[in-house]
């Protein structure tokens, strides 16, 4: 996106009140946006500024009756075609194209690389994922090449295809625009969704030679059945000398040119393998520890893995740290085990001797056993036994969501079993929305949330329902204003409200410490960066699990920097009771 293309913002506008109207009409509005990148003149009498190509915006009028107005913005930019990156205008979350131009890229980079060793809970995700995926120039010291790469790395990282495919579609020749088209034609390759890989490829423009998916573009071709178009790219791609001996052969083959194919399969990337499967006879391949995830998501939906190698516990294993790593469905593990024998003096005993048996093979039979069991509190007992035993080999992916549909199953959970029963049951991201329960004795639970969660409540309603919910609790002498309070009320005063002066913000505030590190982030601007510290400290519990007062100083310091979008974001999903 070029700053040219910006039009629909207005970055100053400069109206000068002169003692004389003439000089009132004479004043035009500044647009550093303009398409033609035309230069506004500033016209007063006997002193003429232009704006400068630099970005510096520097407008300059004095006469003998008015005193002298400067006005100068430094968008840290040398010309009005830098170009920048991303899928969301700043204007969307209250942030400035300078989102990141106060922050050295040093501390960025770091803070960034420790985000991403967490699993992140939704909603520091989104903030996090809105933050970096915002139109805006660099930190300092760092490249727009750099920027780009941590923006594209994480997406693909994070396995987000619909951004990807938005970025691709908002961001024209952009530098690793082409690792993204080949991230998401493997995608739909291992998902064995051909169609999608070739709808994919259409992203990649004319400018751009890169083999492997121009062959892959050839082979869509012969995919769709239009062969006179695949032999044309694929001569075109033969005198660039772009092919090679194994994409010759496989391509020919398909094409009709000759009657047999090499059975070699080759596995060093997701195209070849996948010409490999469709071409050889009686396709068969075992896949490594170290095979590309993608060839193993392939198999896995393709069903090119053997799961029928009961007696081979090394392969199983194997197969179970693939599942590990999400390379292969979990489900299909536990379908694995139920295939291994065991006689029925061991199933009895399976308790006793589960531990002189093999690693694959005492998850197999305490697996079969709880199968068998009919007792719940016994189900209990073996699903938490199996817990261990996945833990002991770092298998947990493998088994987590398995443990938590299990104890979801479990109608009547004994009392010393309910509490760790539901600490591991997952929430489902999907699941239907729960509704919010208002409560006007409390504050922050009053209908005064109404102003936050339903939109098109109108301020002159919501200050009503304040002075109404403000008039119940002076009658309580015994209500204590929370740190969840504070967070509503200078959220509420910071829209515009009135707040009744029995209420002194400022007294109960100093209640509370906001970090000073964070504080001086706030002072500085520095506001990219103050977004990723508070994503950090929520990191992988939701926003509701905080406590109340990292609750209210984030609300707080979001509020200082009129980050009103990201602060509502938090508020609502903190201060409401939901049933």
């Amino acid at each position: 996106m070029r700053l040219s293309n910006l039009n629909k913002y207005f970055f100053v506008s400069l109206f000068i009140t002169l003692s004389f109207f003439s000089y009132l009409n004479a004043e035009n509005q500044i647009d550093i946006w303009k398409k033609d990148n035309k230069k506004d003149t500033i016209t007063k009498e006997e002193k003429k500024d232009n704006i400068q190509e630099n970005l510096n915006l520097k407008v300059n009028t004095s006469t003998e009756k008015v005193n002298k107005i400067k006005i100068e913005e430094n968008l840290f930019q040398d010309t009005l075609d830098v170009k920048i990156y991303g899928i969301h205008d700043p204007e969307k979350y209250n942030f400035k194209l300078s989102l990141w131009s106060n922050t050295e890229s040093k501390e960025i980079k770091k803070t960034i690389s420790r985000i991403s060793k967490l699993k992140l809970s939704k909603t520091a995700e989104e903030i996090f994922q809105d933050t970096l995926l915002t139109f805006s120039y660099t930190p300092i010291n760092m490249s727009i090449e750099e920027f780009l790469e941590i923006k594209i790395n994480w997406l693909i990282n994070n396995q987000k295809d619909y951004e990807l495919k938005l970025f691709l579609e908002k961001n024209k020749d952009f530098h690793f625009q082409e690792k993204i088209i080949k991230y998401l034609v493997d995608k739909s390759i291992a998902n064995t969704d051909i169609k999608k890989a070739c709808e994919d490829i259409n992203f990649l423009s004319k400018d751009i030679k890169n083999s492997y998916l121009e062959k892959f573009k050839i082979y869509c071709f012969v995919f769709n059945k239009n062969n006179d178009q695949a032999l044309l790219l694929y001569d075109i791609l033969k005198e660039e000398k772009q092919s090679d001996k194994f994409f010759d052969d496989k391509i020919q083959f398909l094409l009709g040119i000759k009657d047999k194919t090499s059975q070699k399969v080759a596995d060093n990337n997701l195209l070849n393998f996948y010409l490999s499967s469709i071409t050889i006879n009686n396709f068969k391949y075992t896949p490594k520890k170290s095979t590309p995830k993608f060839i193993w998501d392939y198999m896995d939906s393709a069903n090119l893995i053997d799961f029928n190698i009961i007696e081979d516990m090394n392969k199983i294993n194997e197969l179970e740290i693939a599942a590990n790593e999400n390379r292969i469905d979990p489900k299909k593990i536990f379908s694995l085990y139920e295939k291994i024998p065991f006689d029925l003096d061991q199933l009895i005993r399976a308790s006793d001797i589960y531990n002189t048996l093999g690693q694959v093979e005492s998850r197999a039979i305490i697996y079969q056993k709880f199968l068998l069991s009919d007792n719940e509190e016994k189900k209990i007992e073996f699903l938490f036994l199996l817990k261990d035993l996945f833990d002991r080999e770092k298998l947990n992916n493998v088994y987590t969501s398995f443990l938590s549909k299990n104890l979801k199953d479990i109608k009547n959970v004994p009392k010393e079993y309910e509490e760790v029963v539901k600490k591991n049951i997952l929430v489902d991201p999907t699941q239907k929305r729960k509704k919010i329960k208002y409560n006007d004795k409390i504050l922050h639970r009053s209908k005064v949330l109404k102003f936050y969660t339903e939109k098109g409540t109108s301020q002159k309603k919501t200050q009503k329902d304040l002075n109404n919910v403000f008039k119940k609790i002076k009658k309580n002498k015994d209500y204590f204003y929370s740190a969840k309070d504070l967070a509503l009320i200078e959220a509420l005063k910071n829209d515009g409200l009135t707040i009744p002066d029995s209420f002194q913000i400022n007294q109960f505030a100093k209640q509370y410490d906001v970090p000073s590190n964070l504080l001086e982030l706030a002072k500085k601007e520095e506001i990219g960066f103050l977004v990723l510290k508070i994503v950090e400290i929520i990191g992988e519990d939701e926003v509701n699990n905080l406590d109340p007062e990292t609750i209210y100083f984030i609300s707080h310091l979001l509020n200082k920097n009129g980050l009103k979008e990201i602060r509502n974001k938090i508020l609502i999903s903190s201060l409401p009771l939901k049933v």
